[in-house]
């Protein structure tokens, strides 16, 4: 299964659409966001991609109102988990978060297969050294919206742990 991983969208919805529409068309099957949003109905520009978005807030958390509201309604495709996210796909252990130490931390722990993080708008992939011995993948995709820092995202595989990072189209 191949996944997006982006964060820092800061409103911008035609880099976040972008985005989405490139990772889809590579063969991406669903949308991690790592937070700052901002505007719930940013994600309106991903929606029309079908992919399933799961979705937590920063530091610039927006509307959590209207953004549970958009998660609760009926095929939305939209998972909106709050401050941090544990959730499984294809078989790995996923862990979301805005802040950088509070990843590193989680990444340490060996407890996720995969840790990703946003807020620094600086895009890197670490393997961490995980106190059971093994290495978890630590991501923190840049910022999609392109604020300060290139338009960037991540893409890789959930069967392979293969990730990348990619720069937004046109932008």
């Amino acid at each position: 299964m191949k996944i997006c991983i982006l964060s820092d969208s800061h409103d911008r919805r035609e880099h976040l659409a972008a985005a989405v529409s490139d990772a889809k068309s590579r063969g991406a099957q669903a949308v991690l966001h790592c937070g700052d949003i901002v505007a719930p109905s940013t994600l309106h520009a991903a929606q029309p991609f079908g992919l399933p978005l799961h979705v937590i807030h920063g530091n610039n958390m927006g509307d959590t109102y209207h953004m549970t509201r958009l998660a609760h309604q009926k095929d939305s495709g939209v998972s909106y988990y709050g401050q941090d996210a544990s959730l499984e796909l294809h078989g790995r252990k996923i862990f979301l978060v805005h802040y950088p130490h509070y990843a590193q931390a989680m990444a340490l722990t060996g407890d996720w297969d995969l840790v990703c993080n946003g807020h620094e708008h600086r895009a890197h992939i670490d393997r961490v050294q995980n106190t059971k011995g093994t290495e978890t993948i630590l991501i923190d995709p840049g910022t999609v919206g392109g604020v300060s820092a290139p338009a960037t995202y991540c893409l890789g595989s959930l069967e392979t742990m293969e990730f990348e990072i990619m720069t937004v189209p046109g932008f």
